[in-house]
């Protein structure tokens, strides 16, 4: 029970030290996605030349981090007429080049793996775009449920970017929970020879390897996806596993075994196993070729030197950091509260899952006693068919 506790201690003293970071970065993405048009940039994603590449990069880096909606919302692009590889590379950009992560990465885990996000980030997206095109794609993957509605674009305000904030929250809130709680007690609970048997080390080059390969397959069976998988990453970082294997695993949440569950019911299952290994062979080389770049620059941290955290509130930068991100919670909870939700708005609540959702550009929707509700993926329409129908 002792090392159940300070595992618990541990996860809640890494959520204060992170809570700040948290609000700043969903709050910046908020407003990023309320105040930037996207329809007509998302309509010109019909090909994989490197402008539209670039174009889906910076589409996704402004959207949601979800790692489900991203989803969702890559296989509605495709359905729509967007370029396939396209559509995935907006996939990646949306959960790994997010101003959010990068935020949170650098508070636990120091600005050496902020850093590495973006530029394995880009390095991920160039191999996709080398490798993706060359794929045997199937001549139709349908979409059964997708929006069709050609809503006007309304004036955004500040009262939808708060519905972003709060929608992206509560769409990650599972994530974020597990995320803090495993990793407390991963560090706590596991023995640390155990990780060094797991990860090798002191083995140049193989080590490596082992490592950026083993980052993914963490990833896949522990569940955790999107800004959630941070938190885990730091007691895997202070574990043992190198920097290419942490940079991989964080890169991973694509490949959470809820997700590829998802991409089997998208696209089937043998274009769904293809995928899988393009993006474990693409996190994993992205993690490798990061780690050798880094080292060549000479600015690899030290190994397995975690930034320092808070471990008391008081007159300290993190406690004066979370007493100013409380008011803007405050302040972000009263204009989503004080918001328009009735027809005449743009934006409508994912009954499932809490994610603010464009009508349109929803990626479902359902109608039930004339009412017509609007779903950020296919998965929450069909729970909520089952539930109305149960």
């Amino acid at each position: 029970m002792g090392k159940l506790s300070a595992g618990l201690h541990d996860s809640w003293w890494m959520f204060f030290d992170t809570f700040w970071a948290l609000v700043l970065g969903f709050a910046i993405s908020g407003a990023i996605q309320a105040f930037t048009s996207r329809e007509k940039a998302l309509a010109a994603l019909g090909n994989h030349k490197p402008l539209t590449i670039a174009k889906a990069s910076l589409l996704g880096a402004i959207s949601s981090s979800c790692s489900y909606a991203a989803s969702a919302i890559a296989k509605s692009l495709i359905d729509k007429g967007a370029d396939f590889t396209t559509a995935i590379v907006f996939m990646f950009a949306s959960t790994n080049l997010v101003f959010e992560l990068g935020l949170v990465m650098w508070t636990l885990l120091g600005w050496q793996f902020a850093l590495a996000e973006f530029i394995g980030g880009f390095i991920m997206i160039a191999l996709l775009t080398l490798i993706l095109p060359k794929l045997h794609l199937p001549k139709k993957i349908r979409l059964l449920g997708m929006a069709e509605d050609s809503m006007p674009k309304m004036e955004s305000t500040w009262h939808d970017a708060a519905g972003y904030t709060v929608g992206d929250l509560t769409m990650v809130r599972t994530e974020l929970i597990i995320g803090f709680i495993v990793a407390g007690l991963a560090d706590t609970l596991i023995p640390i020879s155990w990780w060094h048997h797991l990860f090798l080390s002191g083995h140049g080059i193989l080590s490596t390897i082992e490592n950026v390969i083993l980052g993914p397959f963490i990833a896949f069976i522990s569940f955790v996806c999107s800004v959630g998988n941070v938190p885990l990453s730091a007691a895997l970082w202070n574990s043992g596993i190198s920097f290419g294997g942490t940079i991989s695993f964080i890169f991973a949440d694509l490949v959470a075994l809820p997700l590829v569950l998802i991409y089997k019911k998208f696209y089937g299952v043998k274009l769904s196993m293809k995928l899988v290994a393009v993006f474990w062979f693409t996190m994993s080389v992205s993690g490798f070729l990061t780690e050798k770049l880094f080292n060549l620059f000479n600015v690899l941290p030290t190994h397995h030197a975690l930034m320092l955290h808070a471990s008391h509130i008081g007159n300290n930068f993190t406690s004066w950091m979370n007493l100013i991100a409380l008011i803007v919670s405050m302040a972000i909870i009263f204009l989503y509260k004080t918001r328009n939700s009735g027809i005449a708005s743009a934006y409508a609540k994912d009954v499932i899952c809490g994610m603010q959702v464009e009508k349109a550009t929803a990626a479902a929707t359902f109608e039930h006693d004339g009412v017509k509700y609007y779903f950020c993926a296919p998965s929450c329409m069909e729970s909520f068919k089952n539930s109305v129908s149960a």
